[in-house]
């Protein structure tokens, strides 16, 4: 965020990149230091216990995961839509069963809503999916990275962003949280997101989208790093802004690995950001990578490295805000 020179008594903000317009004391650096690694901890021992029975799409161990997460909104004076009728878009079965009929019930997507102030009708989406794959023979699994990791990391980053709101410092474009239902059975819960949607997709400006964030692979000896996958397919302003947050203050290592096109594991077209890219939306997608528990009962609470975690978040945390405080809304220069 560049510096407000004083010139004759007047503040003049520089005209390019990710200028904000109200002037504050405060900048991203003390809002995404509101991102809590106890509080990530506390939420996900919730969503990944087994009191919600694995989430699979539709179950009643979901809707409670649900219920949590939009009492977590409540409790954080955190609004819906104001379009919206409550925090829930309902997802009917007829849909999520039109391609591969699982016999799935009527499940949900979740949304919650910082609203902006000058540029208030774009919006900027940050996604998660908070399903999982259920019970399977008697053993619950937990999905504590795939994607409880996701699922806690949005809710942290619309405390952040709220609290910068309430504090009358941003963001100036419009954020909707999005927590997608069905993505283990298809990406069903963003792809109907995206032929439903709130607002248009024509004022969609973005998709940040946070996909197992809290574990380490095997190609990797530490934990400072995230795969960056999709920055640059569509828009070369999102992927400067990748870039450029992680070298403001992070120094996370930024790992393209997966971001090849050509890549076998083809990540970018299995994670929700691409019912939003497909549509011609700059997405990028944040990912760990797998891991020995990857779609195991074992992928549980305790083996989550909540310092990476967390850095992880802040990172999110960060390109979501500036995509939404820049000046001009980011550049579609390439084709999907």
């Amino acid at each position: 965020m560049r510096k407000v020179i004083y010139l004759v008594s007047l503040f003049v903000l520089a005209s390019c990149g990710t200028t904000k317009k109200n002037i504050s004391s405060k900048d991203e650096t003390f809002y995404s230091n509101l991102i809590s690694e106890n509080s990530l901890k506390n939420n996900l021992t919730v969503i990944a216990s087994d009191e919600m029975q694995g989430r699979d799409t539709g179950s009643s161990g979901q809707k409670k995961a649900g219920e949590f997460i939009v009492e977590f909104y409540k409790n954080n004076n955190i609004s819906m839509p104001s379009k919206a009728e409550s925090y829930f878009q309902k997802v009917p079965a007829s849909f999520l069963n039109a391609k591969y009929n699982e016999n799935l019930p009527d499940s949900e997507n979740i949304w919650a809503f910082i609203e902006g102030t000058d540029k208030k009708e774009e919006i900027v989406v940050l996604s998660a999916h908070y399903d999982h794959v259920g019970i399977k023979n008697g053993e619950v699994y937990n999905g504590a990275d795939d994607d409880g990791s996701g699922t806690v990391a949005l809710m942290e980053i619309a405390k952040a962003l709220q609290k910068a709101k309430t504090e009358g410092n941003g963001p100036r474009r419009s954020v909707l949280i999005l927590h997608v239902t069905g993505e283990e059975h298809g990406l069903h819960g963003s792809r109907y997101y995206s032929e439903n949607p709130l607002y248009p997709l024509a004022n969609t400006v973005a998709d940040v989208n946070i996909d197992m964030i809290g574990r380490r692979d095997e190609f990797h000896n530490d934990n400072n790093y995230v795969y960056v996958i999709g920055s640059d397919y569509l828009s070369s302003d999102l992927y400067n802004i990748c870039e450029d947050v992680n070298k403001k203050s992070l120094n996370l290592f930024l790992d393209y690995k997966y971001n090849d096109r050509k890549d076998p594991n083809r990540f970018y077209y299995r994670s929700d950001h691409y019912n939003f890219a497909k549509n011609g939306i700059p997405s990028v997608f944040l990912f760990n990578g797998t891991h020995a528990d990857y779609h195991k009962p074992t992928d549980d609470v305790e083996k989550i490295e909540f310092d990476a975690l967390a850095k992880r978040t802040k990172y999110a945390f960060g390109i979501v805000w500036e995509i939404a405080n820049r000046e001009n809304k980011l550049i579609v220069d390439k084709k999907e």
